[in-house]
């Protein structure tokens, strides 16, 4: 009896590399957003030039490769820069916002989505339990 197989096509280096790349711009674009160097947020068209590919590639071979989009992996990293920069400066939470280039009551409801607490909320729950 001959048993037969279902192969799973392998990921190509190139669809790695691209994964790689993207994440690496991202990486540098939101460190940018978080020292305060970068007014405007970049969009997957924007990534997907740097890359040489096109956005609709760019955004296939993420969702292929890490099983999330392009933007889920935006969100989480700006999440992460928001819940370093709340407890870490002084800025006000609108003041964060804009520098993430969030509007202020835009950025409240995607923390909270994420976090189930409001920036303000979060902050106070950091500096009181130092």
């Amino acid at each position: 009896m001959q048993q037969t197989q279902t192969l799973t096509p392998a990921l190509s280096a190139r669809k790695k590399e691209i994964v790689q790349q993207y994440i690496n711009a991202l990486d540098a674009h939101i460190k940018s957003l978080k020292e305060g160097k970068e007014e405007e947020a970049l969009e997957i068209k924007d990534f997907a030039a740097m890359l040489h590919v096109h956005p609709v590639h760019l955004s296939n071979t993420i969702k292929e490769v890490t099983g999330q989009s392009t933007c889920d992996l935006y969100e989480q990293r700006l999440l992460t820069a928001a819940k370093e920069l709340i407890p870490g400066t002084p800025l006000s939470i609108s003041q964060i916002a804009r520098q993430l280039t969030y509007d202020p009551s835009n950025f409240t409801k995607f923390f909270k989505q994420y976090t189930g607490a409001t920036p303000k909320k979060f902050r106070d729950s950091i500096t009181q339990g130092l």
